[in-house]
This record gives structure tokens, sequence and C-alpha cells, in this order.
């Protein structure tokens, strides 16, 4: 998903606090460090000791260690530019009453984008029933970043996309793309659905 451009909320800035905030600076690097970058979150107890110890608000306390804890979304992202071509995939696998489908990828000078399509039978569906959708990972190796990038669907049909870069090879015959499904975003809940497709 699209970032928006961060804005300085304000020119203020008290010097007094600066070696300090230098301090936290130094404090983040530490903790990705000892944490292999995985530090989890701290438990309900130990925020509310925290807030109570130093004077802080609980919920300030839950935001700073949730955004912590998706450090990765926050590298830049690279952006697709300069269209090439499309590959054509059209690969399959049914699981349970859902289809799962790449139908092919497009291929730009510095990325690719890969779109899974979810299709299943509505039929028995109200319109007024809202459908639960999980979220997805594309893995495809060390070597390559691949993002969720957006999602959108209707009535019997979900397609998300994934930004991957560097981009792919136009011969992909030999790649494998495995989804990962997750019940919440950023990785955390497998849902243990597995989707894997052999190029």
């Amino acid at each position: 998903m699209k970032r928006m451009p961060f804005e300085q909320p304000t020119d203020h800035y008290d010097e007094k606090v600066f070696s300090i905030d230098e301090q936290l600076c130094a404090l983040l690097k530490q903790r990705k460090e000892i944490s292999n970058n995985d530090p989890g979150f701290p438990p309900h107890k130990n925020i509310s000791n925290w807030a109570k110890r130093f004077g802080l608000y609980e919920d300030l306390l839950n935001s700073v260690f949730g955004t912590l804890r998706n450090d990765e979304e926050f590298r830049p992202r690279v952006e697709p530019k300069d269209f090439r071509r499309h590959l054509p995939i059209l690969k399959s696998v049914d699981k349970g009453e859902y289809l799962y489908t790449v139908t092919f990828i497009r291929q730009y000078q510095n990325a690719s984008v890969v779109h899974l399509n979810i299709d299943w039978d509505s039929t028995k569906e109200s319109p007024y029933d809202g459908h639960q959708h999980n979220f997805f990972e594309l893995f495809l190796g060390e070597q390559y970043d691949c993002r969720w990038d957006t999602g959108s669907g209707s009535t019997g049909q979900f397609v998300y996309s994934f930004i991957v870069s560097p981009p792919l090879p136009d011969d992909i015959s030999g790649l494998d793309l495995v989804f990962r499904e997750y019940s919440v975003p950023f990785g955390d809940k497998p849902t243990g659905l597995e989707i894997s497709m052999h190029l």
C-alpha cells in the first residue's frame, strides 16, 4: 500500500531534548540488533507497569510498540515505473470453496506486479453478507522483496496485488509463487493456508 509522503507537523523543536532523541535512536538500533529485528509486542502488564512508573499513557506506549513491531513496513519501497510487458501465467489452485489464480505478471523496468485472484461461489450469499477476507503475503525467496500493495473485490471475487523488486526475469520457468494467508496484516497470525504455484 502506498504511504502518504511525510510532512513535518511543526517547525518547533526544543534543542534541549536533542541528546535524548539521539539516545532514543541508539536504543532503537540496539533493540533491533538484540531481537534480530523481531521484538514481538510487550505483554499488557508490562505496558501498564511502564505507564504508571514513567507517568505515560498506556495508549501512547501501545502505539509506540505497535509501530516498532512493524519496522519493516517503513523501509523505502519501490514503485513500479516504465511498463515493459505482460507475462502470461494462467495457473490455478483449487482449495475447498476457493479458486486461487494468477493470470499474468506485469513487468516494469524496476519491479514486477503479481495479482492473486480469489474466486468463490457467491450464489448463496446475500448482498448484505460481508465476506471475511484475510491477508496474504507473497514469498519468492531471499533475493526478492515482495510487498502487498492493494486489494479489492466484489461478490464472489477478490484480487490482491504484490510489488516484487528487483523485477522477475522474463523467463520465469521454474519459479515458485508461494502465497501465505494471515488473519491480520504484517505477517502475524498465520491461518495455515499456503498456496503454491510452480511456473
